[in-house]
Parts: C-alpha cells; sequence; structure tokens
C-alpha cells in the first residue's frame, strides 16, 4: 500500500508516517512546503516528501492529517487533485474552555463535511491515538474505524492495525464519526485530569 500523508511534518503526521514506514508500508510525506516535506519524508525513511498536490498522485490513500482547522480548506483545496482516492480523515474539532474541551458544535463530524468536499469516499479513525503515543511506538489499545464505502474502510482499518498493539475494529458507517471526533474530548479530558495518555480497548469481542 502507497499512503499519502497530508500534514505530514506535524506532530501527528510526522509520528504516523513513522510507525507505517516501520510497518513497511510504502509512505509519502505531504505539506504545504515542499523542501520541509522532503526533510521529514528523509527524517523518518518515507519513500519521498513533496508539496501536498503532487503527494497525493498515485497514492492508494491518502491520510488528512493536519489539524483540524486546516482539514476542511486543505481537503477543498486538494479535491482536483485527489480525485476519487479514498481519504481516511483523523481530526478532530474541539473546544477548550476554562471547564474542560468539548465536542464541535456542528452537528456534522468533520469527516463528514469533509466527504462533501470530496469526489471519492472518505473513512474516519485514529481519532483515540495521540502524537505523542504514536512518537514512541504503536499506540496501546485499539483503533476505531467507520465509513460508507467498504474499500476506503478496507483500507483504512489496514493502516489502523499497523500502528496500534491491539486490533483495528469497523465501528459502522461514517456517521459513527460524530462519536469517534467526540470522543477525542473525552480522551483529553482524562489525559488532562490523570495526567496520562488515554486509549480505547474495546472488550468483549471475538
Amino acid at each position: 500500500m502507497r499512503v499519502a500523508v497530508v500534514g505530514g511534518t506535524g506532530d501527528f503526521g510526522l509520528a504516523l508516517a513513522r510507525r507505517l514506514v516501520e510497518a513497511g508500508v510504502e509512505v509519502v510525506i505531504g505539506s504545504r512546503d515542499a523542501e520541509r516535506a522532503r526533510a521529514k519524508a528523509a527524517e523518518v525513511g518515507a519513500a519521498s516528501g513533496a508539496a501536498n498536490e503532487d503527494a497525493v498522485a498515485g497514492v492508494d490513500l491518502v491520510v488528512l492529517a493536519t489539524k483540524a482547522d486546516a482539514a476542511l480548506p486543505t481537503a477543498e483545496s486538494l479535491a482536483a487533485a485527489i480525485g476519487r482516492t479514498p481519504v481516511l480523515s483523523v481530526a478532530s474539532e474541539l473546544r477548550f474552555t476554562k471547564e474542560g474541551v468539548y465536542p464541535t458544535d456542528d452537528a456534522r463530524s468533520i469527516a463528514e463535511r469533509t466527504q462533501a468536499l470530496l469526489s471519492g469516499p472518505v473513512a474516519a479513525g485514529l481519532h483515540s491515538l495521540a502524537a505523542a503515543s504514536l512518537a514512541k511506538g504503536p499506540a496501546e489499545g485499539d483503533a476505531l474505524v467507520c465509513g460508507d464505502d467498504a474499500e476506503a474502510k478496507r483500507l483504512a482499518l489496514e493502516l489502523a492495525a499497523h500502528v496500534v498493539t491491539g486490533r483495528a475494529l469497523d465501528a459502522g458507517p461514517l456517521a459513527s464519526a460524530r462519536a469517534l471526533e467526540g470522543m477525542t474530548a473525552v480522551i483529553v479530558n482524562l489525559n488532562r485530569r490523570y495526567k496520562g495518555h488515554a486509549g480505547v480497548r474495546v472488550t468483549g469481542l471475538p
């Protein structure tokens, strides 16, 4: 599998790319700055680094790993370059307050809003994984993935299985991304309260 990590020079994108390279996945680092993308690709042993528009060409899956506030503008700007290539959305839109971290007020997830901008299928997942955890190795726990397109979901699950110690699990249709993205707020609140690196492990499944 050949994967483009858009936003691959950021903390999460770079940690994800490193884990995928270690698992034998062919990774292209994408960034708005092509030179920085090439430098980070060399740092983690990725196949190459390029400007986002070039990074998404000829890959099997695009991981949209930018920060949440850049996810939709980035998806919109790359819509033509991505074409029908499946996309994995990993961002969660959060509100940080003195009382705690809250999920977005928008009724739709970032993944659903991304799907509205792209002609190809969008899956969502990895919301329970933190950059700090991935930077140290495969993240503890399971990874949850959802989507409406079978092939996009298959690719996302295959990718997810490489970066966790547990399982990559099919969490249903893309609408489930509303819950998965909201779960990020819960995990951030737990980490803040207990000074830890919480993840998710699903029990009771065969």
